[in-house]
């Protein structure tokens, strides 16, 4: 994966975490009293994928879009620190909405509460030409597009009706982490990613089983004429939908799942990073399936490097 270059696109943000014990309940309201004792930052949404991408080795920039604020600054500077390509000028200031920022409170590996900061609505005209602009210049030497929609308003149906069809054209794969409201406009694809309440959500069905999450992938095939469809389903693993053909179901590699933030980052940068890199859909959903069981196994937004990926196979054989 060392030579390959993926552009990621999509919901920059910030993960905060506050970290403490509890030992008491608030006089003032019927809630935990955290003692905090250290406090720690990480890329999050879009900026996580690129995360992930540079701890597997890939080379990797990301268009997105932060606030004028220090928030903003913090996530340039660790985008710098995480060596994405030409961070600064990939990563666009719109001065009208705040960088998406969630805090989490832990207290002893529990999450308490999550606080958020963001503006949802999306992008204006001007902001989206230089999304365009940036991620056509980046298409040129890409072997991979991510985008990567928490629904924060960067990815919007113009940016992508200007970018889906020209990495089509560019022969670039395209792997998409959807969300509800766009959802329609994720075409062409090469690959789409719900999590299993998305899929059933999407296709208007509460069958949660093997066959129910079958033909939810089939109508979302369909319904996006993609060619492939990846649910992924938590504590049941995933399940690969590849052309007409009959569906993969992939069990979990995870066995301690301790916090799933982010997980959803490294699935899809390791499926673009693999199939970047020529791997089959199938080996890339193993290694995505092997890295998201490394990250749950870990407190707080994390990624899973090469050699814990390489090891994890060493681990599942044992």
């Amino acid at each position: 994966m060392s030579d390959r270059v993926i552009v990621v696109f999509g919901d920059v943000m910030l993960d905060e975490f506050v970290w403490g014990d509890v030992t008491r309940i608030s006089p003032e309201a019927p809630v935990p009293v955290v003692d905090i004792r250290r406090e720690s930052v990480h890329l999050g949404g879009a900026a996580n994928v690129l995360a992930n991408l540079r701890a597997l080795g890939a080379r990797a920039s990301v268009v997105g879009v932060v606030g004028q604020d220090r928030a903003g600054e913090r996530v340039r500077s660790e985008l710098r620190e995480a060596g994405a390509i030409e961070a600064d000028e990939n990563l666009i200031v719109d001065v009208s909405r705040p960088t998406t920022v969630k805090t989490r409170i832990i207290a002893h590996s529990q999450l308490v509460v999550r606080a958020d900061r963001e503006r949802r609505a999306p992008l204006d005209g001007p902001v989206e030409e230089r999304a365009v602009a940036a991620l056509r210049k980046l298409l040129r030497t890409a072997h991979a597009l991510v985008v990567s929609d928490y629904d924060k308003g960067a990815v919007t149906p113009g940016v992508l009706a200007e970018i889906l069809p020209a990495a089509e054209v560019a022969r670039v794969p395209v792997l998409i982490d959807p969300k509800i409201r766009n959802f329609n406009s994720y075409r062409p694809a090469t690959l789409v990613t719900p999590n299993h309440h998305e899929a059933l959500r999407l296709t208007n069905s509460e069958d949660d089983t093997d066959e129910g999450v079958a033909r939810a992938a089939r109508a979302i095939r369909e319904r996006l004429d993609c060619r492939s469809v990846l649910i992924t389903r938590g504590e049941r693993g995933m399940m690969l939908l590849e052309g007409d053909g009959e569906p993969v179901f992939v069990p979990t590699a995870a066995r301690e799942v301790y916090d799933v933030t982010g997980a959803g980052d490294t699935v899809i940068a390791t499926l673009a990073a693999s199939l970047a890199s020529g791997a089959s859909l199938v080996e890339a959903a193993m290694l995505a399936n092997h890295a998201a069981g490394i990250v749950v196994g870990k407190i707080g937004t994390a990624t899973a490097s090469a050699e814990e990926l390489v090891a994890s196979f060493g681990d599942a054989r044992a």
